[in-house]
């Protein structure tokens, strides 16, 4: 999973609403989105524009299951906007998030340290800084290894640095993620 993927995955945790249920609900609501472009459409989700056309006149009714996820992935992407928004502001400016993540960790320190990477379970609260450059580096469409690297600078100094109390100098290695989360 990508940190973008955890972001959305994280604010899709303060909808007020479910998305839509139904395959043809979804591409109508996609193809309102993109101003009645089901062409547009058509190009997100991989598939012909006639494809699209008979989801949104209700002529195909179950997706295949990659489809069909597409489909949520790019629902949730753009459901309740404004939801968004405020649940991206609050985290970046008061609240802060939550990650959870199992990954290798390595290390690049003084001499005489040790550097080994090693697989650690972390669950720590990120304050709202951390949050903030972590949104606006996905907003701006940054790659997922600049985004990785947010987030091991923030864990670097929250859990490996303590805040400058420990560690001074300590770059922190993040990589091989086998699960990742956050949590507003």
């Amino acid at each position: 999973m990508t940190i973008d993927a955890a972001l959305h995955g994280a604010l899709a945790g303060a909808f007020t609403r479910p998305i839509p249920k139904s395959a043809g609900a979804r591409v109508r609501y996609l193809v309102k989105q993109h101003h009645g472009s089901t062409k547009v459409v058509a190009q997100l989700l991989g598939v012909s524009q006639r494809t699209v056309e008979r989801y949104v006149r209700d002529q195909i009714k179950k997706p295949r299951t990659e489809l069909a996820d597409r489909m949520a992935a790019e629902v949730k992407k753009r459901w309740q906007p404004q939801i968004r928004a405020k649940a991206r502001k609050t985290a970046a400016t008061s609240a802060g998030i939550v990650i959870d993540t199992r990954a290798r960790f390595g290390f690049t320190a003084a001499a005489g340290t040790s550097d080994d990477a090693c697989m650690r379970h972390l669950t720590l609260a990120l304050p709202p800084r951390h949050a903030a450059r972590l949104f606006d580096a996905q907003e701006q469409g940054a790659p997922d290894r600049e985004m990785r690297q947010i987030a091991a600078d923030a864990l670097g100094e929250i859990y490996f640095r303590n805040g400058g109390t420990r560690a001074t100098g300590l770059l922190v290695e993040y990589t091989d993620i086998e699960h990742i989360q956050f949590e507003l």
